[in-house]
């Protein structure tokens, strides 16, 4: 398997991490997109949306988005709970991160972090909705443990990739406490640093 991925990416992280935990052996190949590697020829004909996370599966099958990647990796594994309500929250959490999480935290990251542009110079909705997003995370983290089944799963994976780094956006984790024993506990979990 080919994983073409961006280290500075938690997408990218999430597949990696996923991987690793599995035991998966893999090439990961850097594909950087601060230097618009996603936007060659070459890296379209394997992904015409031009985005990594992208797998190329033993098989030669391509797959891309991330939370979609480490669901197929993950089937049959401890990662995905096998009772069927508590999959469905798994999956409740990780639609949660694409569509309430990401957008705002890691577009944060992404501006503050690498691009250099000042906190304040943010648009207050990126802001306001990750602090949201991640006290909704601190309030379904107050009694400790993990987000679903009392174990590390996929929802863990998929946001902590971001949630760890929120910092680096402009998010003061400080005020998380919970967020931030939950990170500790999942990183131990995936023995990530």
């Amino acid at each position: 398997m080919r994983i073409y991925g961006d280290s500075i990416s938690g997408n990218c992280l999430k597949v990696k991490w996923a991987a690793d935990h599995l035991g998966l052996a893999y090439n990961w190949i850097e594909t950087s997109v601060l230097q618009a590697e996603t936007r060659t020829a070459e890296f379209l004909a394997l992904n015409p949306a031009g985005q990594v996370p992208t797998v190329i599966l033993a098989d030669g099958r391509p797959l891309a988005q991330s939370n979609a990647i480490i669901l197929h990796l993950a089937e049959g594994s401890d990662l995905i709970p096998s009772d069927a309500y508590e999959r469905a929250r798994m999956l409740e959490w990780m639609f949660w991160e694409q569509y309430s999480h990401e957008p705002y935290v890691a577009v944060a990251r992404f501006h503050v972090h690498y691009l250099g542009k000042p906190v304040a110079d943010l648009e207050p909705k990126i802001v306001d909705r990750g602090n949201g997003a991640l006290q909704r995370l601190e309030d379904a983290l107050a009694g400790g443990g993990f987000l679903v089944g009392g174990r590390v799963s996929l929802a863990d994976i998929a946001l902590v990739a971001y949630t760890r780094v929120a910092d680096q956006g402009g998010f003061d984790l400080d005020r998380y406490p919970n967020v931030q024993a939950w990170v500790k506990r999942v990183e131990g979990a995936l023995k990530i640093a």
